[in-house]
């Protein structure tokens, strides 16, 4: 008998339908050779810090006398409650499983959890801690979820064995999580006396965005004057920008050198004009799929995950979590297979055999997302479900397009008295061909009808502009960012990809395709930062939580990240071992400990300022900044939340200094927003100043 232990309960009614003929048990299904069960995701977590210690709990409160905590052997236990008890559900579900896998008929165990490293171990722990006698053990890998590719996995099931590097790195990266958010996070939540969520991938996301934003608030924009001619020829405008740039106070030299340029001839001296094929883009991946969906339909990264994973478990499409835009060579079969199938609801596509489509070199764990071979039915799925699915849909239409997008390329060179050349490009589409279906990424602008040697009137005059902040983050910019942050130009992101591929592949990103979705989603429900329609902005919580961290020296950016990333695949390469990725993790933490001045103390007694009240030193404590004379009767002090915000350290300097803090945002007691300065009135109290705008 074979016990089969799927992730969660969709992805065992799967199986079971590519198995057939089973019966529905009590937490299983069972016919004469298999067993199919399942967990809820995750049924173990690891220990927390008291597990690890002998200081005694004293009102749940967290202590700096068990920290930091590495333990020599990480230990987990069933998932438990914020009441600190085991789930009723969890713990019935996890003896049906230790039941089943115990039992004398069952001869080989299969792990069917989700095919990432995630997925991996969270079945191996289920196993682990259920089984009394070893016994062979197997893996069930679904790049998709339909009856067909079910039964092919089952008949071509490997040793677990064969996983080991993907449990190994998905071990170390959990036991490595923990050690910085467990540690980190209780240590500044104690020192600064606000819960404070340190985590290895959230805080550079975070401070990604703040340091865009600071960067934008304090950008102060430069006056120049740029050389632009619009003038008029046989009835068109042709614009013409010059190289020469002039600085706001060099508008007369700007004016001189238009007048002179006037003056020269601008003649076409070269002229191009060309057919060629326009390829479509390339299948998605789930960063790509996201982007698209945030930029024009403003659907967030968490909502567009949520329906594609939905549309996998319903077997529509392939696995989601994919960071690859490729196919596998192996796949030529099953494509062949939905080609024929989708050409069957009438899109005109053939199967192509090319590199820029079938490239193992691409490919980590999982293939580019495609639709399946089970088309959904009229009603199946609700709108924006329809708008996932058919965005995929329509994407691979595209690929495998049977006739190309054709387009004609005109390029035309001016130039003015041979002094300066001007290159103008456009293209206009002869042939739809898969634009039909996808839409042309190209939209370039039609150019006037001349031919070498004809003149062109101009009419240079100075304009004046500005220079321009760097743009906030947007749900594609900051996937960009992430999936490789030493990327320095992301304009061409789609034209060569080989960076972005040595990027996953060394393990330079933040976070994965599996993670990222939900720790940005995290950021945001701490309050760290908010997400408007596809924009991101810091907010008063992210602002706080990267200063306080400034303040404390825990240097958690996308270096020391990407360190930590490259050690995992390193892992996964067999290259280091799970104890030395994480000894890198433990040594950092400890640099943390070691250099805290006032270790164990709780109180960081900086001095923010002067008393208002008495002149005596202002210290920053744990909940608020207060006078160093409290015991002498001075009771002066500024808390750090007030309504909604927390004031940071920089922003208590300057209202103890001048009187008044820069312009914040804040949310009343009745739930509206509102910005404000803080102002010190003659009596010591901090209060709104909505007058100062």
């Amino acid at each position: 008998m074979i016990a089969i232990i799927a992730e969660k309960p969709s992805l065992a009614r799967n199986i079971v339908a590519g198995i057939g003929e089973m019966k529905k048990k009590n937490g299983y299904f069972e016919n004469d050779e298999y067993i199919v069960t399942w967990a809820f995701g995750h049924l173990f977590s690891l220990c927390d810090v008291e597990d690890y210690s002998d200081v005694p709990v004293q009102n749940k409160k967290w202590t700096l006398d068990n920290l930091p905590c590495f333990p020599g052997e990480f230990k987990f236990k069933l998932k438990q409650g914020s009441d600190g008890k085991v789930d009723e559900g969890i713990a019935r579900q996890f003896n049906v499983i230790k039941t089943l896998l115990n039992r004398s008929d069952v001869d080989k165990i299969v792990n069917a959890g989700d095919s990432d490293r995630e997925g991996e171990i969270i079945i191996r722990l289920c196993v682990e801690n259920a089984l009394k006698e070893k016994k062979p053990f197997f893996r069930l890998w679904l790049p998709d979820q339909t009856p067909k590719t079910v039964k092919k996995a089952l008949a071509e099931m490997k040793e677990e064995s064969h996983y080991q590097n993907l449990a190994n790195e998905g071990f170390s990266r959990t036991y490595i999580d923990w050690l910085y958010g467990v540690n980190l996070t209780r240590y500044a939540s104690i020192k600064t006396g606000t819960l404070l969520r340190v985590g290895r991938v959230i805080v550079p996301i975070v401070k990604a965005i703040y340091d865009r934003d600071l960067e934008i608030e304090n950008f102060k924009p430069e006056t120049f004057y740029a050389l632009v001619s619009k003038a008029v020829t046989d009835g068109e405008e042709i614009e013409l920008t010059s190289k020469y740039k002039f600085t706001e106070s060099e508008k007369r030299k700007a004016e001189i050198c238009c007048q002179r340029m006037n003056l020269l001839d601008a003649v076409v001296t070269d002229k191009k004009s060309k057919k060629e094929v326009l390829n479509a883009g390339k299948l998605y991946s789930l960063t790509k799929l996201q982007n698209y969906l945030g930029k024009k339909y403003k659907m967030s990264m968490e909502k567009s995950l949520s329906i594609a994973q939905k549309l996998y478990e319903n077997g529509y499409i392939s696995y989601p979590r994919t960071n690859s835009e490729y196919l596998a060579t192996n796949e030529k079969g099953k494509i062949k297979e939905i080609i024929s199938t989708v050409k069957g609801l009438g899109y005109p596509i053939v199967f192509k055999d090319k590199k820029t489509i079938f490239d193992d070199s691409k490919i980590e764990s999982h293939s580019a997302l495609t639709p399946t071979y089970k088309i959904p039915s009229k009603d199946a799925l609700n709108e924006d479900e329809k708008l996932v699915y058919s965005t995929i849909l329509r994407r691979f239409v595209a690929v495998f397009c049977e006739e190309d997008c054709l387009i004609e390329k005109s390029e035309l060179t001016v130039s003015l008295g041979g002094k300066e050349d001007y290159v103008l490009k456009g293209s206009i589409i002869v042939t739809q061909g898969w634009t039909k279906y996808d839409g042309a990424d190209k939209k370039d602008k039609l150019l006037p009808n001349l031919k070498v040697g004809d003149k062109i009137n101009v009419d240079f005059h100075p304009e004046e502009k500005q220079t321009q902040p760097p743009k906030h983050y947007t749900i594609e910019t900051l996937n960009n960012y992430l999936k490789n942050p030493f990327k320095e130009d992301k304009a061409n992101a789609d034209e060569s990809d080989e960076d972005d591929y040595k990027a996953i592949f060394k393990g330079l990103e933040l976070g994965t395709e599996a993670t990222r979705t939900g720790i940005i989603d995290n950021a945001k429900k701490s309050g760290y930062i908010s997400l408007k329609k596809d924009v991101y902005h810091i907010e008063n919580g992210g602002r706080h939580l990267i200063e306080q961290l400034i303040d404390m020296n825990i240097s958690m950016d996308k270096y020391k990240t990407s360190q930590l990333g490259q050690a995992l695949k390193k892992v996964y390469r067999g290259e280091i071992s799970i104890y030395e990725s994480v000894k890198m993790a433990q040594d950092e933490i400890a640099e943390v400990f070691k250099n805290d001045p006032n270790q164990g103390t709780g109180f960081y007694g900086d001095k923010i300022g002067e008393c208002p009240l008495c002149g005596s030193d202002v210290l920053r404590g744990v909940y608020s900044y207060g006078c160093s004379a409290y015991s002498k009767g001075c009771k002066f002090k500024i808390n750090f939340k007030i309504l909604s915000a927390l004031l940071p350290k920089k922003q208590a300097e300057k209202l103890l200094a001048t009187g008044f803090t820069e312009k914040m945002k804040f949310i009343s007691k009745n739930g509206k927003e509102f910005d404000s300065k803080l102002k010190l009135d003659v009596g010591g109290r901090v209060t709104f100043d909505f007058d100062n705008k």
